[in-house]
């Protein structure tokens, strides 16, 4: 089977993108987490935190399904939304479209830069709660805001929300990256508090409406962006930190940065993540699907947009000094 791929990431976020709106490859659910495991390994694959399936939709002009590289299968993906959107968006000829994600028709459009010559596109994550069921998270209490896990830290207090990926999240004064490392591998192995896993952020507020995110990826370990991560991160800055809500956060990541936006409306939060989708390369993957083997083709990059990025990670990794 030969199957076209696009190489792409948000945020440093990066994806296998496979777009099947023109395409019959009729995928298995088993063929789909065959997939993500053979070919995002980072040592005999392609590499890639996750695979974005791309599809036809009865309600909406595509749909996105994400897997991560340990073959699970997300609720929602920022940063892998924002890449379908740039896709389609493209594809289509229309600066604004509508993607179907498992939970909600998300809108999603191509916006004003957030660094100069970084071709950037909007998307709404939503729907967000702090219901615990909705993570689901075992805690005393409907909601946990700011609350001590004693399981996780002796220390660090955390607030649980779905966006609707499950995240919990810490403000710290200083990312320990070994630390975040323990307490995400911890978090995923407490079935009896998180039945179905959860991604864990520490942020640090580096100037009102500024902070550094980084996130243990559930299904995936420390990456260097999580798009909904880091809309959760955001909206939890507006709660216990300095930050405002109708005004745009920047976010610092290892990968970049991105914009998010925080509103409430009618009692109900929704968050805007904002920020880039860049092509790596493409080429064509040649899979022996029961021997679960590939080889692939010559890449085609895209050098000038690789080339532009680079320039808005210097940026990103001087805020922080990386």
């Amino acid at each position: 089977m030969n199957i076209p791929f696009i190489k792409c990431h948000g945020s440093g976020n990066d994806f296998i993108m496979i777009d099947e709106t023109n395409q019959e490859f009729n995928f298995t659910e088993t063929q789909r987490k065959d997939l993500s495991k053979l070919l995002c390994d980072r040592g005999s694959g392609i590499g890639s935190d996750g695979i974005l399936f791309v599809m036809p939709s009865e309600k909406a002009e595509g749909r996105m399904r994400m897997f991560n590289s340990d073959g699970t299968e997300a609720e929602m993906c920022g940063n892998g939304l924002r890449c379908v959107a740039r896709h389609m968006i493209e594809k289509l000829g229309k600066p604004s479209i509508t993607i179907e994600t498992e939970k909600a028709l998300l809108s999603v459009s191509q916006v004003d830069e957030i660094f100069p010559e970084i071709s950037t596109f909007s998307v709404m994550i939503e729907p967000v709660s702090f219901d615990a069921e909705s993570l689901p998270v075992n805690v005393a209490g409907e909601e946990a805001v700011d609350v001590k896990i004693p399981e996780l830290s002796d220390n660090l207090t955390f607030t649980a929300l779905s966006v609707p990926n499950p995240h919990i999240v810490a403000m710290v004064d200083v990312v320990d990256h070994e630390e975040l490392l323990r307490i995400g591998k911890r978090a995923n192995h407490l079935p009896e508090i998180f039945p179905n896993g959860v991604n864990v952020s520490f942020v640090q507020v580096l100037e009102k409406n500024k902070i550094f995110v980084r996130t243990f990826e559930r299904g995936v370990g420390l990456t260097n962006a999580c798009g909904t991560a880091m809309s959760a991160s955001s909206l939890v800055s507006t709660m216990l930190g300095p930050n405002e809500l109708d005004r745009p956060i920047v976010v610092i990541n290892k990968g970049g940065l991105v914009n998010c936006l925080v509103e409430k409306k009618e009692g109900r939060f929704s968050i805007q993540l904002r920020g880039n989708a860049t092509n790596v390369y493409r080429a064509v993957a040649k899979i022996d699907m029961e021997a679960l083997t590939f080889h692939m083709s010559e890449q085609e990059f895209f050098d000038e947009e690789n080339e532009l990025y680079k320039k808005l990670e210097a940026y990103a990794a001087s805020e922080i000094g990386g």
